[in-house]
């Protein structure tokens, strides 16, 4: 079941609030002794996180069907850049970080426990089922938060960031699982910021396929810290005659941050291939909409393109107008209610 990106958490009763946790949303399948991890996507997740295992298997329960998150804590809360580093294809590492970065398992519904399918169940139900199934078990295995109370859901929102939470999810109080369908409302931090575009990629079609964008540090020095490409296609046709002039070479150098990647860098989904950019002179601001800046990098996700600041001085775009959430211990969001 999906959630559907509204701009407030709706109230008027009938509502279930829980945080949003940032991490890979998974379905835990256990039959008997095996247990299986299955992505959003269908794709098995069950080899990068061996940890989990032994845990979810003894949960009191030979058979269920569990939909939830995997996550990882660190100090400064949830850490998705070291829950992207788990996927590896060498055992090898993966067995290495599963003991370096352990993951968590946040579970959030019970789609079926024993011979009982769940699905049609309200969510009271499959809320109760749940609890009683998890009762006692201990970490890594959770039960998410959650509460009626809609005051306390917009409090969860502010206060909950400081841990690496991006939001809140809605739930209704007596609708049923609905596969694939987005029944839930989310709620999702969303800032701007003033970025310097510097650089671009060209789509296959040969017009614009993304801006590149750029902040920079205290000493004046640009980082790049992600991309922007929410335009129509007559834009990425102008905008590519328009940027093309505004070509240059410039030498980026190696990143001031361990493991930060440059724009058109390798990463693992690249497949050993560098992904080809332009870069431009560092003169165009332009302002986007992004829900986080991850590990003080980049963007979290790609930022929406909000408008053109060409009153806005290239120099002036920098780190500070990004916002940083007072921290709040994962560990509290987790912890028994009194």
């Amino acid at each position: 079941m999906l959630a559907q990106l509204q701009p407030e958490l709706p109230d008027g009763g009938g509502w279930q609030y829980e945080p949003k946790w940032d991490g890979f949303r998974v379905l835990v399948h256990r039959k008997a002794d095996k247990v299986d991890l299955i992505s959003r996507g269908g794709r098995p997740m069950t080899r990068y996180f061996p940890e989990l295992i032994d845990p979810l298997r003894a949960v009191p329960a030979a058979y269920y069907v569990l939909d939830g998150e995997v996550v990882v804590s660190s100090p400064e809360g949830l850490d998705f850049d070291a829950l992207l580093q788990r996927v590896h294809p060498a055992d090898s590492r993966v067995r290495m970080l599963s003991e370096k970065t352990p993951a968590w398992f946040i579970a959030f519904d019970a789609l079926a426990i024993g011979d009982e399918e769940l699905l049609k169940e309200p969510l009271t139900v499959r809320s109760q089922r749940l609890e009683a199934l998890l009762r006692g078990v201990p970490p890594p295995v959770f039960t998410t938060p959650r509460t009626q109370d809609h005051a306390l859901g917009l409090e969860w929102f502010d206060l909950f960031e400081g841990a690496g939470l991006d939001g809140v999810i809605a739930k209704r109080l007596d609708q049923a699982y609905l596969p694939a369908k987005r029944g839930w409302v989310k709620v999702k931090h969303e800032r701007t910021a003033d970025c310097v575009v510097i650089g671009y990629r060209v789509h296959k079609d040969g017009a614009l396929g993304s801006l590149l964008l750029g902040l920079n540090n205290d000493q004046g020095k640009l980082h790049y810290v992600g991309h922007t490409s929410s335009f129509s296609a007559a834009e990425r046709k102008r905008l590519i005659e328009q940027l093309a002039p505004m070509r240059e070479d410039r030498d980026w150098g190696a990143p001031t941050v361990p493991d930060a990647r440059m724009p058109g860098g390798q990463s693992r989904w690249s497949r050993g291939r560098d992904a080809e950019w332009v870069s431009i002179r560092p003169e165009l601001v332009c302002e986007v909409a992004y829900d986080k800046l991850q590990s003080g990098q980049r963007f979290r996700h790609a930022a929406s393109f909000r408008r053109w600041r060409p009153d806005k001085p290239p120099a002036e775009c920098k780190f500070d107008q990004i916002f940083t959430a007072t921290h709040f211990e994962l560990a509290d969001i987790l912890a028994p209610a009194p």
